[in-house]
């Protein structure tokens, strides 16, 4: 099983759309950046997009939550009680985890970002 508990940094976001292909202008940007915590009780992450300015026109992405969290070794469920984003206050976040050496990928539902659908996959390195 992936042990999860600590602290990461997220090192990439691939973005691919219903059909396979590479989107490269997803909400994170081309800097995405964010950390999340794991405790054995709590999880909280901050996500978004990390350029220092924006293009103009463009809406910075970040979003933070954090609750209480299970891990089957595959799937990661979060139940949201604390997050910047209303819509998302006491749902499950669920995401699919896989490890790739002592990195782990976690990979939320598909989501329709400004009518496409987009598929995320997050990679996380170990801080510390």
């Amino acid at each position: 099983m992936i042990d999860i508990i600590g602290c990461w940094r997220l090192v990439q976001v691939r973005a691919t759309g219903a059909d396979g292909a590479p989107i490269t202008d997803h909400q994170y940007g081309p800097s995405p950046m964010g950390i999340v915590q794991f405790t054995p009780e709590r999880m909280h992450a901050a996500v978004g997009d990390g350029r220092a300015e924006m293009p103009p026109g463009k809406t910075r992405f970040w979003v933070s939550y954090g609750g209480p969290w299970r891990f089957d070794g595959a799937v990661l469920v979060t139940k949201v009680d604390v997050t910047s984003m209303p819509d998302r206050m006491g749902t499950d976040q669920v995401r699919q985890v896989r490890a790739d050496g002592t990195r782990i990928w976690l990979s939320p539902p598909a989501r329709e970002v400004d009518g496409v659908l987009h598929r995320l996959e997050l990679q996380w390195e170990r801080v510390g």
